[in-house]
């Protein structure tokens, strides 16, 4: 096994001006620089004896004159971009096309291309763009800045292609190395430049490492069409955050796994997320499943949260009845002012109607639940039911005197002259209205026709469980306190269910972080992870601040919370979470549109054309890197989760 330590001392004490040295690895001379861009000339023979320039690659420019006795210790680091226009090529052109007119029998002769012609025609020139400068301190000790503080003419400079040791120094650089951000530890790939992959080009002794502080509580995005390998790389990334947290402290991890493939084995993965970490993962699952814990909602012991979810059950279906639409509208938050008797009688009497609609749409009900309490009035009693907070009614009873009341609202003396006794107050306010609708199935008091109200509430009773008493979402947030891995199987769910038991946790996590942080309590890391993240996160044109996945990119960072997500289409996701982002992954994107928004962030302009040009096929693991410490984008070749 790789002792990773070594080989980090190894790349740190690489003297990266040693390249010069190298007479073979030699490409060419600028002939023009500016602080972002050189253009050089290079000809077929250099680039045949370092194995070719690809797109991308990693190029050094020495500065090779001195100022007296004084040496000029710094080198610009350059990233090939394209071939350049020089001077000659117009009649470069003109002479290749005699001499291919020359080729031609017609002629009658043979002509063979002399040596001169033959230097001229392999000339080109090659614009790159600068990265920054190496260079030597007082001390002596090599450092890099992600600029170009000075240049010189260009015909002073050198240009190599770095290969080995010394390309694997530069693709390991940091911004920092201090004890707030050490140096990389965990090996993530090897250096990638094209999706041709000759045997001497391959580079695999190259290889580059994450520093894992890089991904803790920091936003880090990763873009690619499908089977680019976007999921083994986060799973690359839970076990860079594994290794960590077993030498320091612990790390929560929570993976929303949209497609399920993190929590189940599939053929297309040597081994899933949970089979690695067998001892520490969690699974939760939608609906019943070998092996999993259910995520249901307790709708008695949690109202609001299960009429969060009948709300978003009515939106997937569509445009509703008014009475439905009525239903969604109901408020069962508990009053703030609890002395006002009033409201409190009218909160109790609506949680009831509630309740009672969950019993007549098959709802089991929870034991501690078995009977309801809520103030009746003397006036409207029937029999021997006299419902108050002090005597219990059963379901049966509170149902009937519910449809009672609503039955002879408008003929009863006491509901018909209330609002004259109580300032213009009636009885039943519209909430209570729309409950008491729903519940006797009549749209109003003496209405013949029926409606089907609490029988379009049956599809959600496989969400429903009795018998929970602790709340999902907060035994989740515990387990990640405590450091364990959760994955959240939402493959057999509905988008809008999705979204609700998503939003549900993170909104747990996420309040229970602010609050360590307004009472000055530690919050360990938790990570959260987003496959498919289109599906859940908000669109792009959605400029709602208090979504909760706007909070954690925007907030996270102060709470320890750390956002991974992975998605197909950089325009889908909001622009308040891609301007937090920090650490990006970028494989095979398919349109320039999806370009044309990356071109905004760092220097992946570089990458344009060959983000569009590489195929999703044979290219799966091949990205474009740039994490937080990282002065720049470095393409690799992804490892393979095992």
């Amino acid at each position: 096994m790789e002792d990773v330590s070594k080989t980090l001392e190894t790349i740190a004490r690489t003297d990266i001006f040693e390249v010069a040295k190298q007479a073979g690895n030699f490409v060419g001379n600028p002939f023009k620089i500016d602080f972002d861009k050189t253009s050089v000339l290079t000809c077929d023979d250099w680039k045949h004896k370092v194995g070719g320039i690809a797109q991308g690659c990693f190029l050094l420019a020495f500065y090779e004159n001195d100022f007296g006795d004084e040496d000029v210790n710094e080198c610009l680091l350059l990233r090939a971009l394209k071939p350049c226009a020089i001077p000659s090529d117009n009649n470069v052109i003109a002479s290749r096309i005699e001499y291919f007119k020359e080729q031609l029998k017609t002629a009658g002769v043979d002509r063979q291309m002399d040596q001169f012609t033959r230097f001229e025609f392999s000339c080109s020139g090659l614009e790159c763009s600068i990265l920054g400068t190496f260079y030597k301190n007082k001390q002596g000790v090599i450092e890099f800045g992600a600029d170009v503080e000075n240049f010189y003419s260009p015909h002073l400079y050198r240009v190599y292609k770095p290969s080995g040791e010394y390309l694997q120094y530069i693709v390991n650089i940091r911004e920092t190395s201090d004890s707030q951000n050490p140096v990389p530890n965990f090996q993530i790939g090897h250096v990638r430049y094209s999706s041709s992959r000759k045997e001497d080009s391959i580079g695999k002794d190259e290889k580059v490492y994450i520093n894992t502080t890089d991904i803790l509580g920091k936003r880090t995005a990763l873009f690619g069409m499908t089977r680019t390998g976007k999921s083994n790389t986060v799973k690359m990334l839970i076990e860079a955050t594994e290794k960590l947290a077993a030498k320091a402290s612990p790390v929560g991890q929570i993976i929303f796994d949209i497609n399920g493939e993190y929590a189940n084995k599939n053929l297309q993965d040597e081994i899933a997320i949970y089979e690695k970490y067998k001892n520490k993962v969690t699974r939760y699952s939608v609906l019943e499943k070998k092996g999993f814990k259910v995520m249901k909602v307790n709708f008695f012991g949690e109202p609001i949260a299960g009429l969060d979810l009948i709300r978003e059950h009515f939106k997937n279906l569509g445009k509703q009845s008014d009475y439905v639409e009525d239903f969604m509208g109901i408020n069962l938050e508990k009053p703030e002012d609890e002395s006002d008797q009033a409201q409190m009688t009218t909160y109790y009497r609506k949680l009831a109607i509630y309740k009672c609609c969950l019993k007549q749409a098959g709802f089991a009900i929870p034991q501690k639940d078995a009977t309801l309490l809520f103030q009746g009035a003397k006036e409207l009693n029937q029999g021997n039911v006299t419902p108050t907070m002090k005597t219990p009614v059963t379901y049966d009873q509170a149902i009937d005197w519910f449809s009672q009341v609503w039955k002879n609202y408008e003929t009863w003396d006491y509901l018909v002259n209330y609002k004259s006794k109580h300032n213009g107050r009636e009885w039943a306010d519209n909430d209570m209205k729309a409950l008491l609708r729903f519940l006797t199935q009549y749209r109003s008091p003496g209405e013949r026709n029926s409606v089907s109200s609490f029988i379009k509430l049956k599809p959600l009773v496989p969400y429903h469980s009795p018998a929970t008493d602790i709340p999902f979402e907060n035994e989740i947030r515990n387990l990640v306190r405590d450091g364990r891995i959760v994955i959240v199987d939402l493959s057999q769910g509905d988008p809008e269910i999705q979204e609700f038991y998503s939003e549900k946790i993170c909104r747990a996590i996420f309040n229970s972080s602010m609050k360590n942080f307004i009472d000055a309590y530690p919050n360990n890391y938790i990570q959260f992870y987003f496959e498919e993240a289109h599906n859940l996160f908000p669109k792009k044109e959605d400029k709602e601040q208090n979504q909760i996945y706007n909070r954690i990119a925007k907030e996270g960072a102060k709470l320890n919370l750390g956002m991974i997500y992975a998605t197909q289409e950089v325009s889908s996701i909001s622009s308040n979470i891609l301007k937090n982002t920090q650490n990006w992954f970028i494989a095979h994107l398919n349109n320039d549109d999806e370009v044309r928004e990356l071109r905004k962030f760092y220097d992946f302009s570089d990458f344009a054309d060959s983000l569009v040009k590489f195929s999703a096929a044979s290219d799966k693991g091949f990205v474009r890197m740039k994490t937080y410490s990282n002065p720049f984008v470095v393409p690799i070749q992804v490892k393979l989760f095992k």
